[in-house]
């Protein structure tokens, strides 16, 4: 951009460029898909916010295939056109709902959303403040689904690093996961978008890249910055990349906190009570005498309005063809507290804590029926077994990072299981 031009022509250029793009950002329908199942079960007509739609893709495929009635915010009302004409080309004109808004201050009662989405976009008022400010949105079991661009290196090279610091500076998939548990959230499920994601965007952008008339105002700077913009992924793609994050506001009824010393007693008593033997309570003081099972800040309680302990979960050390991974287990709650969400929040306050730990693979012997709604599936779809005979879906894997290959073969407890 030249120091002639006009903001007003800057901003014209930029968006006579990206009209007509399928995507305002990274990213695919297949991500899409994978974000929308990290959601986990929702209503049968689910309530969607989507802020920062551009012309509609994820809002489209959401309606369409989630059943759901998305209310679409963009503060650029051409976009808004291109989802009405698409939305009526597909029979889905009753089902979207496009409104010019700003997703800074969306202007929506409280609790109005089962899904408040932002593929792309939260960039515009950042990840912190989205956190603070679109919680107030959600209605009770509500998830907030994000998409943010993200460090996939511990040391990006200077050029990538100077370019992303001027423009917005990055974090990683662990720390934006910090963040969000610090701000009250649990995390469902993160994980990197696949290259693919930006070639969607990318492809079609240099495109009208090199189709544009630079001659016409604020122009030459809107393709200079794309180009700038694709180079720059193209040269350190490595370094960074897009990330998926789907989350949920922890349970106010329900604070959680990592066990102390003094807790000990407490989650002995808890534990025999809830099972309504000993056995399982001297299983959780013999693992946290083995400095080989014992992983500190993964024992965690939840506390009843008195500050009593309500529940417990508890991760330890296993291991899988011979690979670290954690176990969870037992969980326990508290008779008079069970059926009330209590389990619920100390497991996904487990869960996060492995997660911050650096914990990439979580096992769990349990109900199937129960251990799904926090993302857990069948461990033999990974290639886990236990070396011991137990039904197939009652031993469930979830993973936490996904960065890496799934370790695979047998999986070896704690000599306190006994198995």
């Amino acid at each position: 951009m030249s120091d002639h031009t006009s903001p007003s022509a800057s901003h014209d250029a930029f968006f006579a460029l990206h009209h007509g793009l399928p995507r305002q950002g990274p990213g695919s329908d297949a991500t899409t898909r994978r974000l929308l199942a990290l959601a986990g079960r929702l209503p049968e007509r689910p309530r969607v916010l989507d802020l920062g739609c551009g012309p509609g893709r994820s809002a489209l495929l959401l309606a369409a295939e989630a059943g759901a009635t998305v209310t679409a915010v963009d503060t650029h009302e051409p976009f808004l056109d291109e989802l009405r004409a698409a939305a009526a080309a597909r029979g889905l004109g009753d089902a979207v709902r496009p409104v010019l808004g700003d997703m800074g201050a969306p202007p929506f009662p409280d609790g109005s959303f089962d899904l408040v989405w932002a593929e792309s976009s939260v960039f515009v008022i950042g990840f912190d403040r989205a956190l603070a400010e679109w919680r107030r949105l959600l209605a009770p079991g509500g998830t907030l689904v994000l998409t943010e661009c993200v460090w996939t290196t511990p040391e990006p090279a200077p050029g990538a690093r100077a370019f992303w610091d001027e423009h917005y500076p990055l974090r990683t998939v662990p720390e934006l996961a910090a963040a969000a548990v610090g701000a009250g959230y649990h995390v469902l499920g993160a994980f990197t978008q696949p290259d693919g994601d930006w070639d969607e965007y990318y492809v079609p952008l240099a495109a009208h890249a090199d189709a544009a008339d630079t001659s016409a105002p604020g122009m030459a700077g809107a393709v200079a910055a794309a180009r700038a913009e694709i180079a720059m992924r193209r040269e350190h793609g490595g370094d960074y990349g897009y990330a998926g994050l789907v989350l949920r506001p922890a349970d106010p009824r329900w604070p959680t906190r990592p066990e102390r010393e003094a807790d000990r007693a407490a989650v002995h008593r808890l534990t025999e009570a809830a099972f309504g033997s000993p056995a399982e309570a001297e299983l959780v003081d013999a693992l946290r005498a083995d400095p080989d099972a014992w992983l500190p800040g993964l024992s965690v309680v939840a506390e009843a309005p008195d500050g009593a302990v309500a529940a417990h979960a508890l991760i330890t050390r296993c291991r899988v063809g011979g690979a670290p991974a954690a176990a969870l287990a037992p969980v326990s709650v508290a008779p008079e507290h069970q059926r009330t969400g209590a389990g619920q929040a100390v497991t996904r306050a487990a869960l996060d804590a492995a997660r911050l730990a650096g914990e990439r693979l979580v096992l769990v012997l349990g109900h199937p029926e129960y251990y799904p709604r926090f993302g857990f599936v069948r461990a033999s779809e990974y290639g886990i077994r236990p070396g011991f005979e137990v039904p197939d879906d009652a031993m469930m894997a979830l993973v936490l990072d996904g960065s890496g290959p799934v370790p695979s073969g047998t999986l070896a407890y704690p000599a306190a299981f006994g198995v």
